[in-house]
Formats: structure tokens, sequence, C-alpha cells
């Protein structure tokens, strides 16, 4: 491996690092935190559907990092595929990565947006939980996808 591909090979880590860490910092800090805005000033400040369009604006951020996460793996795995390095793990991991990462940031945090625009009465519905709740299952298989991505090309950098 040369010496510039091997500093993009840290540099695409990095990235795919960066992506885990922003994620999983969104939904396990937060998200709570925002989600339970009575309880860290005392009183009722906001109501559910605000503190909600607060964190659909954390998403909709996180969604652009999303997308540079997307456009790097195509380029970076798919240079790999054509140089012959590929393994069944990586081929997996890339394409659930890809899948989920286009799913969340062009099909549930606009469709998110849309049903919020609609109002209170829309995010209470069962379409809105239901896209909600697919979402969160969405983002933790993209991170898991990411997870092992990144650990299998860390075992390929580091023979």
């Amino acid at each position: 491996m040369n010496k510039y591909f091997r500093m993009l090979t840290m540099a695409y880590l990095i990235l795919l690092g960066a992506m885990l860490g922003a994620g999983l910092y969104a939904g396990i800090v937060v998200a709570p935190v925002t989600f339970n805005t009575d309880q860290w000033i005392g009183t009722e400040v906001l109501t559910q559907f605000q503190e909600g369009q607060i964190m659909t604006e954390n998403f909709l951020r996180l969604s652009y990092l999303v997308n540079v996460v997307v456009v790097s793996v195509i380029l970076y795995e798919g240079y790999k595929y054509k140089k012959f390095e590929r393994d069944t793990l990586t081929q997996i991991a890339t394409f659930f990565v890809l899948a989920t990462g286009l799913l969340f940031a062009h099909y549930y945090i606009p469709d998110i947006i849309a049903m919020q625009g609609q109002g209170v009465e829309a995010t209470q519905t069962e379409a809105f939980i239901n896209t909600h709740k697919g979402s969160e299952i969405n983002f933790k298989v993209f991170s898991i996808a990411l997870i092992v991505l990144m650990v299998q090309n860390m075992r390929k950098a580091c023979k």
C-alpha cells in the first residue's frame, strides 16, 4: 500500500469514526437532554412538539454528514472493489451503510419534517410514530454497519 493511499485510508477511517461518534452522541446525549428540558430547567418551557422540532433540526444537520459519508464510502470502497481488494463482509457492510444512510437522509428526515410541518396533531398519528421508530432502527443498523466497515478496513490497513 503506497504512502498516499495509506493516508487516504486513515482519513477515511477517521471520517467513519467521526460519523459514528456524532450519531451516537446525538442519540445517547442530545435526544435525552432535548426531550427532558423540564428536568434541566425546572419547569416545562417547551412542549414535546417543540422539543421534537429541535431534535429534527439536529438530525437534519447530522444527515449532511451522513451524505458525505455515503459519498466517501462509494468512492473508497468502489476503488477497493475495482482493485480486487474485497471480501464478503465488507461488501455487505458497505451495502448497509449506503442503503441505511440514504434512507435516513433522503426518506426518514424529509418525511418527519413534512409531518411536523402539518402541526402537532400529525406528530401524534400512528404514521408518524411508525416513521420515527423506523428511523431509529434504520440509524442503529447504519451505526452497526459503520462499525463493521471500520473494523474490516482497520484489519486490512494493519496487515
